[in-house]
């Protein structure tokens, strides 16, 4: 969706929590029949919705994101949810959820919330220009706004609204556009092994490299799918997923190659592979592939792509705006916000936190 903002009415933090600021008008123009439909879809349908540990989370393009992770703190997130009539809890891990346990509940709780702060909601009406003018911008041709905010997403899940359109306009009014990619999304891999591994999951370490450089890694659970690699672990090394690079797999993380290399010689005589260490399937096709356990090699021929991705990595650059403000520095008036912009964290609702936390910074600096 693509926000045009005519002054704006939006919330405000304050020392006491989150209020309706009336100081303007606002009109939201969204694509679809109905706004928020992509929010329905997070979580499984449960809307993981923040992280207690955003500020710490390696999010691309960190010390961009920090200025507004900052001000939407969990604690801030937790209180501005409850000034919409959400109660939310959190988990061992930090992920934030509704305490319904639906996404419903969070997109009832904005779409009342906007409702009651005076915002206009015009659905079906999908935005193909932003014009600048000299009192502000002219959107369609046919609707005048003193600012605008372009909170568009980005190209991941097409079927839920975000189309890339909102690229389109930013590109439009000067702003260069970060290649966008897939991220958090299924790896493509090219292998004669899937079909003894499908359905099989490890806890493994991954790293995709690519000349002997490794371009991102993560730890955790991966699942052997019918044409690749699934799981939380592969979906966070995703976004750097390409054709010419290799998923490589530690399948025994809490052992050195020292320490395995001893443990196999201790085992020798008796069940003389890996299966006393790996599920069976998982032990032969190793043993097939004469691989080695600390280094199993997949070759990537893709992702899955954006209609299966959950994230966008890539965006506009945002060298070219103000990171406590989210405005443009090319363009005075324009904001942009959530994936829209060059940022993209990992799993745990950190894409969530950093879309609240940006849109209420551009929402605040463009009412003020």
């Amino acid at each position: 969706m693509a926000a045009g903002i005519t002054a704006g009415r939006v919330f405000a933090g304050t020392a006491g929590g989150w209020h309706a600021a009336p100081t303007g008008r606002v009109l939201l123009l969204e694509r679809l029949p109905r706004a928020g439909k992509k929010i329905l879809a997070t979580g499984n349908g449960r809307c993981n919705l923040g992280n207690r540990h955003a500020l710490e989370h390696p999010y691309h393009n960190k010390d961009f994101a920090a200025c507004a992770l900052e001000q939407f703190s969990a604690q801030a997130c937790e209180v501005f949810f409850d000034s919409l009539g959400l109660a939310i809890h959190g988990d061992g891990e930090g992920r934030l959820y509704p305490r319904s346990n639906t996404a419903a509940s969070v997109l009832d709780a904005l779409r009342f919330g906007a409702q009651r702060a005076g915002c206009e909601t015009r659905c079906d009406c999908p935005v193909s220009s932003v014009e600048p003018m000299r009192d502000g911008f002219f959107i369609n041709k046919s609707i005048a706004a003193r600012r605008v905010i372009i909170a568009a997403g980005g190209c991941a899940a097409p079927a839920q609204g975000s189309d890339g359109s909102g690229f389109a306009l930013l590109r439009s009014l000067g702003h260069t556009i970060v290649e966008p990619r897939p991220a958090l999304v299924q790896i493509r891999v090219k292998s004669p092994l899937l079909p003894m591994l499908k359905g099989l999951r490890v806890q493994a370490g991954i790293r995709i490299m690519k000349n002997g450089q490794v371009l991102r890694e993560a730890a955790g659970e991966v699942l052997f799918t019918q044409d690749g690699l699934s799981g939380i672990a592969a979906m966070e090394v995703s976004r750097e997923a390409g054709p010419g690079c290799l998923a490589v797999l530690d399948l025994l993380p809490d052992y050195t190659e020292k320490e395995l290399a001893a443990l196999l010689s201790r085992w020798q005589g008796c069940c003389g592979d890996l299966s006393g260490l790996l599920p069976g399937r998982v032990a032969q096709a190793v043993a097939k592939s004469a691989g080695d356990p600390k280094n199993f090699t997949f070759e990537v021929t893709g992702t899955r792509g954006f209609e299966h991705a959950q994230v966008t990595a890539g965006g506009a650059d945002v060298r070219s705006f103000d990171p406590r403000t989210m405005e443009s520095r090319i363009v005075p008036g324009l904001y942009a916000c959530g994936e829209a912009l060059d940022v993209d964290g990992g799993c745990g609702g950190f894409n969530l936190h950093w879309a609240w936390a940006s849109g209420i910074s551009a929402g605040s600096s463009a009412a003020s």
